[in-house]
């Protein structure tokens, strides 16, 4: 392990890394001869097959940008702007991060459905939200969240209409998808998400712009909701294969399962973590500014570190209940994109504010790696044929096949004394019959030995 590879593993947690952006390291770090059997074992991989696992891993990693950016610079891009969301000046305009975020956290191709409704529904909600904390007054936004528990635009314009005609947008579409693959209209249920999250903005714009102090309990009840992460994962789980069952998505907004919960609340304390400073100078509250107003004696470092280490507890939990079979009634796909949600929050709240590229340019570099700039991996110089003395007539006539053999002296005793001579090995078997008849060679003699078929071909 190189220096820059003990550098990243001490600067970034597994759990706020990214799938994609994982994959990308290990390629450009081929030399490193990351291709290990398993970590018990002291069996690496040869040098040729490690140059075939890289041009395949490159492959595949180029063909998963091209889907990326064709997804993101035709598909999303484009409604953004049909909705004219980028011409909005106060809200932040985050297609691209967004889109990042959720491609490079769980990168599988055949998911294409789930990430253009995550993508979507988070433009959606950024924009919401940052109309519900710096544009709409108060009666303001009191019309536009009543207008979503109708689910009626009359009485709207202006921004207010623009955003609820795209949400509408983005249910009417995935309701109709939803209902061509399972036949079953979920419209209502997914309407109630969103009807969920508008009120508890409303309730949130409500105690900043009265002077209101929730309790901790309060804001937390509310805090869950709105930073609307059960808003993304739960619609985007039911294009998964197995998809979210039933019964799980007929309780939106009532009643969440354990791990669904988990994640609101985890989401919504390290966004809190990172955003107390801003938020205290707007004149408003999270969970970091409670506790220390609750407590008076403490600094602003121990709520933070009260925070935290709530966060680092709940986060336990989840991986428990992501890895374990018997807590929760979730398909393991479901979990995952539960997990895959909690990475993207780890990923962008961690340790800073990533999520403000205006300050962390670290994210442009991240999305560029992901979806635009090439690999810079040095083709692999070709494999040359060896040269092996004829075998003998009766070692290679009948129904025996000739193989090529390279054994790394280190998986099997047997033939380090072969190996130190530098005896080139030629196998001869049945292909049928185990075990592999192998025949030494060297400048004086020949002698054969019999090997399991754990042997590794090339």
């Amino acid at each position: 392990m190189n220096k820059f590879q003990i550098e990243y593993e001490l600067r970034s947690p597994w759990i706020a890394r990214l799938d994609h952006l994982e994959h990308r390291m290990w390629i450009e770090q081929k030399d490193s001869n990351a291709c290990w059997m398993g970590k018990a074992s002291f069996h690496r991989l040869s040098n040729l097959q490690n140059n075939k696992l890289i041009q395949l891993a490159t492959k595949n990693f180029e063909y998963r940008q091209s889907i990326f950016k064709n997804e993101l610079d035709h598909h999303l891009k484009g409604w953004t702007t049909k909705w004219g969301f980028d011409k909005m000046r106060f809200a932040r305009e985050k297609t691209t991060d967004c889109y990042f975020a959720f491609a490079a956290s769980n990168a599988l191709d055949h998911y294409s459905n789930v990430r253009i409704i995550l993508t979507k529904a988070a433009i959606l909600i950024t924009v919401a939200d940052d109309f519900f904390d710096m544009e709409g007054s108060l009666h303001d936004l009191q019309i536009l969240a009543d207008a979503v528990q109708r689910w009626d635009s009359n009485g709207l314009t202006g921004h207010s209409k623009k955003i609820f005609n795209a949400l509408d947008d983005l249910v009417t579409d995935f309701a109709a998808k939803y209902l061509q693959y399972q036949g079953i209209d979920i419209t209502n249920h997914v309407r109630d998400l969103w009807r969920e999250t508008f009120m508890s903005w409303l309730t949130e714009a409500t105690w900043s712009k009265t002077g209101c102090v929730p309790s901790m309990d309060e804001y937390l009840q509310t805090g869950m909701i709105s930073i609307a992460a059960h808003t993304l994962v739960l619609p985007a789980a039911c294009f998964l294969n197995p998809s979210l069952p039933n019964e799980i998505f007929k309780s939106f907004s009532y009643e969440y399962q354990t791990l669904t919960k988990l994640v609101m609340l985890i989401c919504r304390l390290l966004n809190d973590t990172q955003s107390y400073q801003k938020e205290q100078e707007q004149g408003k509250l999270n969970s970091v500014l409670l506790h220390m107003r609750e407590n008076p004696d403490v600094k602003i470092e121990d709520s933070v570190a009260y925070v935290k280490d709530i966060i680092d507890k709940k986060s336990k939990e989840l991986l428990e209940h992501v890895l374990m079979d018997d807590l929760s009634d979730m398909p393991k796909s479901c979990k995952q994109l539960h997990l895959s949600i909690f990475k993207v929050f780890q990923m962008f709240f961690h340790s800073c504010n990533r999520f403000n590229t205006d300050t962390h340019i670290d994210i442009l570099q991240d999305v560029q790696k992901a979806i635009y700039l090439p690999l810079a991996v040095q083709p692999s110089k070709p494999w040359k044929q060896q040269s092996f003395p004829q075998l003998p007539h009766h070692a290679s006539s009948g129904l025996k096949k000739d193989y090529q053999l390279r054994i790394n002296s280190r998986v099997a005793s047997p033939f380090k004394q072969y190996h130190n001579s530098r005896i080139n090995i030629v196998a001869t078997h049945q292909i049928s019959k185990p075990p592999l008849q192998v025949f030494a060679y060297n400048n004086k003699m020949a002698s054969s030995i019999q090997i399991p078929l754990f042997a590794m071909y090339v």
